[in-house]
């Protein structure tokens, strides 16, 4: 097996534009998706889409996410990260634009598109990450995820006002998120002229273990699962869950803007506990025990989910970022490093896209929340046991 070696110039190292060009990427990595959710309604009039062809477009995202990991992993050993990070974005882009142009397939092809894109740049930003910056592993992934979330927030926040502002309406909301698309295009150029004037002549690799063949790959795999269903279920469930507990739909909304922001403040505090931990047994499982709590907080005493919605938003935060690192540290390169985040990221966003499916069956079935939350805490159990065996300072 062959492969180019490219390495980022000293230049970009010492200026600090790889962090740049690391936030701008990420910027671009949820908001396609979060800024569709509040105005799905509209798109649905437009196009006279049934509700279950709407919700279709939920789903959409988290399925290409967990499909095309594994070939996105492999794209970016066999052509390079740069250049397959570029052609990532470039369909985001490519695809966002399509979606908004008036017609019901070029919607479909639009999602898409900018799905497989962000599919793509989900895998291979932390093996980027690990080949050039391997001593700020922790510290570049939390701030990675933080503008994720960041940015996925405002997305959602100004998704409606933007709808009626002017009478563009909805193509206005999705519109708008192209902006950081091209400027992250532009932005990557340079670094792409100098991968293509500066590649070493091929090499031969020493074989490596395939993550598939792993304990380490499954657990590590096994805990972004866990904690991705958890956090899309909640996301997706809680409004008509709040609404049926006594809690208006503006509340819920509030309460689920809490949640999200709360995560996000637990990315920022884990990203500098990383750093300083000899392993992550200890965060992995504190963070799903927060979890744990929350969901049990909100069976037992749902009137109080602001509390419960603050631990668990705590705990999905810590466990993104923790999860995110974990591609790094049980790896030996960067070659590797793709190809667990392939695979965990194919199984996670799998069984992220089952469980509001499955969520709402159970609620369907039983007519009560019990049942669906107990799911959610048998889940979030399983997450403290995997998270503390993938945190094992160990690599495949």
């Amino acid at each position: 097996m062959t492969h180019t070696i490219v390495s980022l110039n000293p230049v970009l190292r010492r200026s600090g534009f790889f962090l740049f060009l690391l936030l701008l990427t990420a910027a671009n990595l949820r908001t396609p998706i979060t800024a569709t959710g509040p105005v799905l309604e509209n798109i649905r009039q437009t196009f006279g889409l049934s509700a279950s062809a709407a919700g279709v477009l939920n789903f959409l995202p988290l399925l290409m996410f967990a499909t095309l990991a594994p070939p996105a992993a492999w794209l970016g050993n066999r052509f390079g990260l740069e250049r397959s990070l570029w052609s990532a974005l470039l369909l985001i882009t490519l695809g966002s634009l399509l979606r908004i142009t008036g017609s019901e397939n070029a919607l479909w092809a639009g999602t898409l598109l900018l799905s497989a894109g962000i599919a793509a740049a989900n895998v291979l930003l932390p093996p980027l990450i690990k080949r050039d910056f391997t001593a700020h592993t922790a510290r570049y992934i939390g701030l990675y995820a933080t503008t994720m979330a960041i940015t996925a927030s405002i997305a959602s926040g100004v998704a409606v006002p933007l709808a009626q502002l002017t009478d563009a309406g909805w193509p206005l909301s999705l519109g708008i998120w192209l902006v950081p698309g091209v400027v992250a295009l532009l932005a990557w150029l340079p670094q792409l002229k100098h991968a293509a004037g500066h590649a070493q002549p091929a090499v031969s690799q020493p074989l490596q273990r395939s993550p598939w063949r792993s304990a380490i790959g499954w657990q590590v795999s096994l805990f972004m699962a866990c904690q991705s269903l958890v956090f899309y279920t909640l996301i997706g469930w809680f409004t008509p869950f709040a609404q049926d507990e006594g809690i208006s739909q503006l509340a819920a909304g509030w309460l689920l803007f809490v949640y999200q922001i709360v995560a996000i403040v637990a990315n920022l505090v884990c990203m500098n506990a990383l750093k300083r931990l000899r392993d992550q047994r200890a965060i992995g499982f504190l963070a799903s025990l927060a979890i744990f709590t929350g969901v049990t907080g909100l069976l037992l005493a749902p009137t109080r989910a602001l509390i419960w919605l603050l631990l668990a938003g705590l705990g999905a935060g810590a466990s993104m970022v923790t999860c995110l690192a974990l591609f790094n540290l049980r790896t030996q390169d960067h070659r590797q490093a793709s190809k667990l985040s392939g695979m965990a990221q194919c199984v996670g966003y799998g069984v992220a896209a089952l469980g509001p499916l499955c969520f709402g069956m159970l609620h369907d079935a039983s007519g009560n929340w019990m049942l669906p939350l107990a799911l959610l805490l048998v889940i979030s159990a399983l997450q403290m046991v995997v998270a503390t065996l993938a945190g094992r300072d160990r690599h495949i």
